[in-house]
């Protein structure tokens, strides 16, 4: 039979995304967005959180609200998916320590090589135009070298990049934190990042 017409042929393109972040504010914005975008483009998504590691009181100091209604990620999730979303907000041009910690964690997957070959892409936000956008991902893409996944850009693929007063590069979708919301262009820019992550990770699995 042709495989096109093969009902089991078509249940094995309905690729699985994890939307994975941390932070609290935009960047779950963001998250929801791009899990968002993988599920028009028809993929099964879960959107998981790291643990927090900043202390209790710094938290309660600076008025935190973790996001307690998304499940923390685990190394099954992580196994699970056959393209990975990656976000944080900027720390110091650097992702935030509680998601490097996580990423700390992942060292069997390295060893038994479960993440080679799997599509991933990163997300970010800072409060200004210059405050670690680009170098966020960056620095958060290294990962996804040692682990010999495929890294899947923006691009300048859709106009809403050429915006100079909004958040979002080629590198990926971000949040310029000086509007408290996202804006339009953020999430279609977002949107687009997860769908192009499904429809790279669909043409993989197939």
């Amino acid at each position: 039979m042709n495989h096109f017409f093969n009902p089991l042929y078509l249940v094995k393109l309905m690729v699985k995304i994890l939307v994975l972040f941390y932070g609290y504010g935009s960047i779950v914005e963001l998250a929801r967005e791009i899990a968002k975008g993988a599920e028009e483009e028809g993929a099964e998504t879960r959107l998981r959180r790291v643990r927090e590691t900043l202390p209790e009181e710094y938290i309660k100091r600076m008025h935190i609200q973790p996001s307690d209604d998304i499940p923390e990620v685990s190394l099954d999730d992580m196994r699970w998916a056959d393209g990975i979303a990656i976000g944080s907000p900027t720390r110091y041009g650097n992702m935030a320590g509680a998601l490097k910690t996580f990423l700390d964690t992942t060292a069997e997957l390295w060893m038994k090589g479960e993440l080679y070959g799997k599509p991933v892409t990163f997300f970010t936000e800072a409060s200004t135009v210059h405050g670690g956008h680009e170098s966020t991902i960056l620095t958060m893409s290294t990962y996804a070298y040692h682990f010999g996944m495929i890294i899947v850009p923006v691009g300048y693929s859709i106009q809403e990049l050429f915006n100079t007063t909004t958040g979002g590069s080629p590198y990926g979708a971000s949040h310029l934190g000086i509007k408290k919301e996202l804006d339009e262009n953020e999430r279609k820019i977002a949107r687009f990042q997860g769908k192009r992550l499904a429809q790279v990770a669909k043409k993989l699995s197939s």
